[in-house]
């Protein structure tokens, strides 16, 4: 992906794979984007990226276009293959849940994927956003997009984005790891597990993110009802549920002195408590039943 000089793209209506396959190129490759068919000899260019058309895939020409693969093929689009010539398709699929569903939307449609995923069509329509609209429609009209100008930077920023989040998640699973602390509870009959992030002057503000994916990954132990982690706007901690747990309702709290936050729908509470025994009895609190 080195020496690029330009990218080229299809024109017409743009989909999320070309959108962020571009957005990605250019967190790598900081040059202007065409929205028109490439020639042959910007085919044969390897410092021409030709995403989502030119009809081959290359990436040692820095090709990716996917449309001539078989029926039966695995779905893939263009965002795929650049994640894969960059080694990060596997910790994409790993780490970011909508990069399958965007695969399938643009290889199967609307219908296909809904049949997959097992949902009403309608849904795709009712999770729309209009962010999505107003990128994607505005990277339609456009034939060239130039460094400096709105549009491009804001691509830019996202493919810098999602690049670092991928990057950067083994980091995070291993530093959880060192610094999780499971505190156990005993509650009608049985064991439950939350996990602990104590504060520390080394942690980064964005401490907790991550902290679900690596719940995922575990396999054995009592089951883990909640997080609790180092608030970001203040000195106390963050209570929250895992997977939405029934068995918390933090809006029990909401009366304590030392909270100062508790979510209506009893998901999330804020307490200024630092103190660790008192943070642990808050969240006992919180327990239903």
């Amino acid at each position: 992906m080195s020496n690029i000089e330009l990218i080229v793209t299809h024109p017409g209506g743009a989909h999320k794979d070309d959108f962020l396959a571009c957005a990605v190129f250019l967190a790598r490759n900081p040059v202007a984007i065409e929205r028109r068919d490439p020639t042959d000899a910007e085919v044969a260019d390897a410092s021409i990226a030709v995403i989502d058309v030119g009809g081959e895939h290359a990436p040692e020409r820095n090709n990716y276009d996917h449309h001539q693969f078989p029926r039966d093929h695995v779905p893939t689009c263009a965002l795929s293959l650049i994640l894969q010539s960059l080694d990060l398709y596997e910790d994409a699929r790993a780490f970011c849940d909508w990069l399958e569903m965007a695969e399938w939307l643009d290889c199967r449609g609307a219908i296909g994927t809904a049949r997959q995923f097992g949902f009403e069509r309608d849904l795709l329509g009712q999770l729309l956003s209009p962010i999505d609209v107003t990128f994607l429609r505005r990277f339609a009209k456009s034939t060239r997009l130039e460094p400096g100008e709105t549009l491009w930077e804001t691509m830019r920023w996202i493919g810098a984005d999602l690049l670092e989040y991928i990057e950067s998640m083994h980091s995070r699973m291993l530093a959880i790891e060192k610094e999780a602390q499971w505190w156990e509870f005993e509650h009608a009959g049985e064991v439950l597990r939350v996990l602990f992030l104590e504060r520390k002057e080394s942690m980064s503000d964005d401490a907790g993110m991550g902290l679900g994916r690596y719940i995922q990954q575990l396999t054995d132990g009592p089951p883990v009802i909640g997080t609790i982690v180092p608030d970001r706007r203040g000195e106390g901690y963050g209570l929250s549920r895992h997977n939405d747990d029934a068995r918390l309702d933090f809006t029990r709290i909401d009366a304590e002195d030392d909270v100062h936050f508790a979510h209506k729908s009893g998901f999330l509470a804020k307490t200024s408590a630092t103190d660790l025994a008192r943070v642990r009895a808050l969240f006992a609190q919180g327990l239903v039943g």
